[in-house]
């Protein structure tokens, strides 16, 4: 990643190529907030942030960090800030203010989008916000591109003063390739004194000048070594591709044979359209498809440009020829390209009948979110009016399904759940005879839950607010957040104490381990009863981070099938049908309560919920009681956690050694 070897070829995957082209570009600064599918980049990032001279960060959330890429760009500094689609949407306000405003070094965002949300909870095409804040947009296909787009948006960033956009999907994030290396710089760009008349400041008056390092851009993109053509040069048919509709696009022509009579344009330079460039195929084109993904970006803004030239052409794309969701594959490609073409559909070859069966999202074996939705959905069985119960993006959105025991109705964007239960809280004023809980994780907390929970305290909603503390940003892959004591260099720090801040804020809150079920229950019934703004914090390390812990004391968790009454029982099966641990199974042969010493991780939950008692543990106790805060009520600071590791004993030195 660090080698200077001009011209070596590597296969690197698309997350490695931009890291890559970063440190080509000589950064200065990269901020980043982790979400699938671009979580690697900053992760590798930091690993080598020091070697190369450069700053690197987890931020808390996205706005904080565009808005400390500006300030790096401010410095004259190159920044770098890396984004999912659903994080570029939380920056709208700072990247619109910041594109007004321009930059002084260069300040290139990238954002991944997920089509088919393999990793999110919607579809979002992030070229919109290009679009609307007026900055230019690239787009890389291969692997060597998503290198090579780095280090030229921060040459476009700086010679015309403005953010530049580089937009990724899944495919290229996770996918891998030849890259072809390039030059390192001997150090990062050179810093420079902020001077007193440098300004960016976002007023009404740049708009106009704006506009124009826009147009300015789209003089660039005319000639751009970002866009390809191939075929005849008066194309009949026409294939207009951005990003992996290219390469499915191209392999579709040559499978079909029809590569030598259609036209091919891939554009890189997505916003603004290089327009005389795609006029110049599209005068003869009478019909033209688009391959793109998400949304029909591309496809409106070659409509609008043909029907300004008056050109009578039929478009296939999004809706049509290609489904109106989802991602775009080899077969969707290959139809739309028969249907341009009138060349022959290639038969399909059968597959047989055998269907795979449906795999469930779930929590990991040992997850205590699972103990805590079970203790949750009790609590409010028992209630003469069952409460409403609001969600939060994390792991903990699989508590909609069966593995939360389909624990609450709503679940929307990071931060939203504590400010929608606070609306119901306040209703319960009113009329409304529910008891109101919402959830958020440790990383969200930090993120933004601050402003919701500031809110509804300072308004007295009468609502359980229960966070999450595993220990880590769990869902993304264990990045470090102000919660930790690390950062994303390796850096260990003073962890935020949760339990302060919420004092700090005024709320009433208390600790319990979900783990240790009597006391974690009653501790929820008695906050759930208690009127005005509460907060549980259910503390329990991620069943992942345990894993580290549980391999130096091994614990065996079993059932003993002579206590075991099965079907008998009248459990009707908790322990595998609605508990749902993959750790708990059935044994069909002789209709018993089985474990799978595979899967199970030694929590002992289960032991404890089993109504015969014949699930059994043998070893030492495991997950001791992890509580933080003041001394009286028993609890420690993360840095004394009585060997329990967290997300910082994963961490790495440039070196490769435990951190």
């Amino acid at each position: 990643m660090t080698a200077n070897a001009p011209g070596q070829v590597c296969l690197m995957q698309g997350n490695e190529a931009i890291v890559r082209g970063a440190v080509e570009a000589g950064i200065n600064f990269a901020a980043s907030y982790p979400g699938s599918p671009s979580s690697q980049v900053l992760g590798m990032l930091g690993k080598i942030a020091r070697e190369r001279g450069f700053y690197a960060e987890w931020s808390t959330n996205e706005v904080c960090a565009l808005q400390a890429c500006t300030g790096a760009s401010l410095a004259g500094g190159r920044a770098l800030c890396i984004v999912k689609q659903n994080g570029l949407l939380c920056t709208a306000d700072a990247l619109h203010c910041a594109a007004q405003a321009g930059v002084k070094g260069g300040l290139v965002i990238v954002s991944s989008d997920d089509p088919s949300a393999h990793s999110s909870t919607n579809e979002f095409d992030s070229r919109w916000q290009a679009m609307s804040a007026g900055i230019p947009l690239l787009e890389p296909t291969t692997m060597q591109e998503a290198k090579d787009m780095i280090p030229y948006a921060f040459e476009l960033s700086e010679k015309v003063g403005q953010l530049v956009l580089v937009r990724v999907t899944t495919r290229v994030c996770h996918g891998r390739g030849n890259v072809v290396l390039g030059e390192l710089p001997e150090k990062p760009r050179e810093l420079e004194r902020v001077k007193e008349w440098d300004r960016m400041v976002c007023v009404c008056y740049n708009h106009g000048p704006a506009l124009q390092k826009l147009e300015a851009l789209r003089a660039c993109f005319e000639d751009s070594p970002c866009n390809h053509y191939e075929g005849p040069e008066s194309p009949r048919k026409l294939i207009i591709a951005g990003g992996t509709g290219r390469l499915y696009g191209q392999e579709a022509l040559r499978r079909l044979g029809v590569d030598k009579e259609t036209g091919f344009l891939a554009l890189g330079t997505l916003w603004p359209l290089p327009e005389k460039y795609i006029l110049k195929r599209l005068r003869t084109a009478e019909e033209v498809l688009i391959l793109e993904e998400v949304d029909p970006f591309l496809e409106q803004a070659v409509q609008a440009l043909a029907g300004r030239e008056g050109l009578r052409i039929r478009f296939l794309g999004r809706g049509g020829a290609l489904p109106d969701v989802g991602e775009l594959d080899p077969d969707v490609v290959t139809s739309a390209v028969c249907r341009l073409t009138g060349a022959a559909l290639p038969e399909k070859k059968p597959t047989g009948e055998l269907e795979l069966p449906v795999r469930e999202m779930s929590f990991c074996a040992g997850c205590p979110h699972r103990a805590t939705f079970h203790l949750l959905k009790r609590a409010m069985r028992q209630e003469k009016h069952p409460g409403v119960v609001v969600g939060d993006i994390g792991c903990y959105f699989m508590a909609g399904q069966s593995a939360g025991q389909y624990a609450w109705q709503t679940c929307n964007c990071m931060g939203s759940g504590v400010n929608v239960a606070e609306g119901l809280g306040q209703l319960t004023n009113y009329g409304l005879d529910q008891k109101v809980v919402t959830m958020c994780g440790d990383s969200t907390f930090f993120h933004t839950i601050l402003p919701g929970l500031v809110n509804a305290t300072y308004h007295n909603a009468n609502m359980l607010l229960i966070v999450l503390d595993n220990s880590a940003t769990a869902m993304t892959g264990f990045q470090p957040h102000p919660g930790t004591g690390l950062t994303a260099m390796g850096d260990r720090v003073k962890p935020m104490d949760i339990p302060k801040i919420l004092d700090a804020v005024g709320c009433k809150v208390e600790v319990a381990d979900p783990f240790d079920i009597v006391e974690a229950e009653k501790t929820l019934r008695r906050l759930l009863d208690q009127p005005g703004m509460n907060v549980l914090i259910m503390r329990q390390p991620c069943a992942t981070l345990m894993t580290k812990e549980r391999s130096k004391k091994p614990v065996r968790v079993y059932v003993d099938q002579d206590v075991c009454i099965g079907d008998g029982c009248g459990c009707d099966k908790y322990c595998s049908r609605v508990w749902g641990c993959p750790g708990n199974t059935w044994d069909f042969k002789k209709n018993k309560a089985l474990i799978d010493p595979v899967t199970c991780v030694g929590c002992g939950v289960c032991a404890k919920l089993c109504p015969s008692g014949a699930i059994k543990v043998e070893g030492p106790p495991q997950n001791p009681q992890i509580l933080r805060g003041e001394e009286e009520q028993g609890s420690k600071e993360r840095e004394a956690r009585q060997g329990v590791p967290t997300a910082a004993d994963f961490a790495t030195t440039k070196g490769g050694e435990q951190a």
